[in-house]
């Protein structure tokens, strides 16, 4: 902004310089008057107060074509305030619609986490759990089923043979018992017939 200020200014010192040479040429054949033989100090740093006092240290025939280029220097200011008022006003509208924009982000963002956390979570039994802690438990439950199993497994097949050694060895001794009891049924019917034998000769002793 301070630069669109001072460059009208500076064109002005040089277009006054430019005048002053140009009448140091012309001063023997067109003798003019100054507006003002003693111009005051300037004390206005504005582009209008530069103006004023840029109109002291000119003449009269000078004065016109200084007037329309400063009228034409304050066109194309108020054209570049007009379109620096529309380019700020842009800028702002723009920085709005940035803003409501990250906001919306934002809140995307918050709805997609919810969601995402939301899908994350598996209730079991009334208890929430993320996927990667229901997966861990759910295969833990199922390791620990399947240990499970095992052991039943082998202690069952212990016990099977176990069983089985139990049930030969009943066997064995059924067959041993049921040996021994022919035997002895043998045995008590031999005895049974040696007695009756010598019951009958001590009889037969006895009837002589």
């Amino acid at each position: 902004m301070k630069k669109l200020f001072f460059t009208p200014i500076i064109i002005f010192i040089a277009f006054f310089n430019l005048a002053q040479a140009q009448d140091s040429t012309k001063k023997a054949t067109q003798p003019q008057a100054r507006t003002q033989t003693a111009a005051p100090q300037n004390t206005d740093r504005s582009l209008n107060g530069q103006y004023r006092y840029l109109l002291t240290k000119t003449y009269n025939y000078q004065q016109p074509v200084i007037g329309a280029f400063y009228r034409n220097v304050m066109d194309t200011i108020k054209t570049e305030r007009a379109a620096l008022r529309k380019a700020q006003a842009t800028v702002n509208s723009q920085a709005a619609t940035i803003k409501k924009l990250n906001v919306d982000v934002t809140i995307k963002d918050e709805t997609i986490s919810a969601s995402n956390a939301k899908m994350d979570q598996i209730n079991l039994l009334g208890i929430g759990f993320t996927k990667a802690a229901y997966n861990t438990l759910m295969w833990g439950l199922v390791l620990g089923f399947g240990i499970a199993l095992a052991i039943v497994i082998i202690t069952t097949t212990r016990f099977r043979h176990e069983a089985k050694y139990r049930i030969k060895l009943y066997n064995e001794l059924s067959e041993e018992f049921q040996t021994y009891k022919t035997k002895a049924n043998e045995k008590e019917k031999k005895l049974a017939r040696e007695l009756q034998t010598e019951r009958n000769k001590l009889d037969e002793l006895s009837g002589r």
